[in-house]
């Protein structure tokens, strides 16, 4: 398929793409905002017209030979917007390309030529990665577009907010809901016996993905609009409860599970470092409980120096629950008691304020261990700038957030000297001449290790590691009660 179907399919593919473009081109010209709004003129629709035909004849070069379509797809008036799920693949486009809606999309994508113009006609909202307030103007722009009455296309939103492997649906992100207005749950299935589709966190690059799916005879997919969701009062309220409301009826349509992971704790679990975190870290919790105090990573990162210095300056006493509420600036709560008592190990009510800052820090920032270890160090090293064997075997405790972790070897590594304590430099020129000195003395015959990245089999399906799959979450939520138990 390679040597006869696979360039001929490429290649009408990219001519239908190219065709739909100065039609795109010419419809966008000019196009103020105020008449996005007002009904579409008899050439805009005939324009309308062709680019779904030429863009339904480039997914039919591409294998997609028929489209199966259920139900029925609600009027703008009805539902101004239709939430999509699973997200697995860029051929999700599919579904935007067919009723020609309006997406949420990086403002980058509007300058990749061709596609860009594509793009641009379908009235996107645009978000900023550069604009620190672009998510408040994203979703101030999807509120107002969805409560316009239908007088903007609607808008298309992949609420999961990355791809996934199918198996099961992972937290929505709300933004599809703060309006309150009723929405479509939409639902995708690629019923192919070989699955080229799927791009996810592992498996196939987005070439090869394009190469496998056009070598593929015939591809399968499904599109079934369910009946509109009209919120109730509680959740027009409450977006998070209307948004797993939804995703409940979503999931019971596709036959699978639901999880409470997010995007956000694939990038912690599967994040590159030296410290790799294992299969049993506590740290997925801890980051799950941070978000629900409305504490947000990406903000938190630039206070972490902050929260380091107040946390050194206490010298290793310990805090109350209460004094915990009043450093964080956030009341006291059953949220804030659960992120307590992963550091309560002793359970006499009390925590060290170093260790809750070098959990935050490892979930602010997963991929640069060194940075968390460095900072960890400021605040228990001794006026020496130095610091003991069990100093680095509670940092090292809290950044994988494990319990029975043996540090003595890895100490006596690094103290080629024996003097009893290791500097910071010391560390980062081991680390640096030893990259891999977690798996050679952390790892061994200490804590399980099946690494999301590094399970060897039985394979992940092309995506989420076997850890993330709904049937082990009650295990986990078993033995991640606390850190250092």
């Amino acid at each position: 398929m390679t040597l006869t179907l696979f360039p001929i399919r490429l290649f009408f593919a990219a001519f239908m793409m190219l065709l739909a473009w100065p039609f795109a081109f010419i419809a966008s010209m000019g196009s103020a905002e105020k008449e996005l709004e007002k009904p579409l003129s008899w050439w805009r629709k005939v324009v309308d017209v062709l680019l779904k035909v030429i863009m339904r004849t480039m997914w039919l070069a591409g294998g997609f030979h028929w489209i199966n379509v259920k139900g029925r797809q609600a009027l703008p008036t009805e539902a101004a917007i239709l939430t999509l799920a699973p997200h697995s693949s860029y051929f999700d486009a599919i579904p935007v390309t067919m009723t020609m809606a309006s997406i949420v999309m990086k403002a980058e994508s509007k300058d990749i030529p061709v596609w860009g113009t594509l793009i641009k006609y379908i009235r996107p909202v645009f978000v900023s990665r550069s604009d620190q307030d672009s998510r408040r103007k994203t979703v101030e722009e999807i509120k107002r577009r969805a409560q316009s009455n239908g007088k903007w296309p609607q808008i298309m939103i992949f609420p999961e907010g990355t791809c996934t492997n199918r198996s099961c649906l992972i937290t929505f992100k709300p933004g599809a809901f703060i309006p309150g207005v009723p929405v479509q749950p939409v639902i995708l299935r690629y019923p192919n016996k070989l699955d080229t589709i799927t791009w996810t966190w592992q498996g196939p690059g987005a070439l090869e993905i394009l190469w496998l799916t056009l070598c593929q005879f015939h591809n399968f997919v499904e599109i079934e609009f369910l009946p509109v969701y009209v919120p109730s009062e509680e959740e027009r309220k409450n977006p998070s409860l209307y948004a797993n409301n939804v995703r409940r009826i979503m999931a019971k349509a596709l036959g699978v599970s639901v999880t409470d992971y997010t995007f956000e704790d694939c990038q912690l679990a599967l994040a590159e470092g030296q410290l790799r975190l294992p299969s049993n870290t506590s740290l997925l919790e801890f980051a799950k409980l941070v978000r629900s105090l409305g504490l947000k990573p990406e903000k938190l990162e630039k206070e972490l120096d902050v929260y380091s210095e107040n946390a050194k300056k206490m010298k290793g006493k310990r805090v109350s629950l209460k004094e915990f509420a009043e450093y964080l600036e956030v009341p006291v709560s059953n949220t804030l008691g659960n992120m307590f008592a992963l550091f309560d190990e002793k359970e006499d009510g009390l925590i060290d304020l170093r260790e809750y800052v070098t959990a935050l820090s490892v979930v602010c920032r997963p991929s640069k261990t060194l940075q968390t270890v460095q900072l960890a160090f400021k605040m228990y090293q001794s006026e020496a700038g130095a610091l003991r064997e069990e100093d680095l075997t509670c940092i090292l405790k809290t950044a994988m957030g494990v319990s029975g972790l043996n540090v003595s070897n890895l100490f006596k590594a690094i103290d080629n000297s024996e003097r009893g304590k290791i500097t910071y430099d010391d560390f980062h020129k081991f680390a640096e001449m030893y990259p891999n000195f977690a798996e050679e003395y952390l790892y061994p015959d200490q804590i399980d290790t099946e690494s999301c990245l590094e399970t060897p089999a039985p394979p992940a399906p092309n995506g989420f590691c076997t850890d993330f799959s709904p049937e082990m979450i009650g295990d986990r939520r078993n033995r991640l009660q606390k850190k250092l138990n």
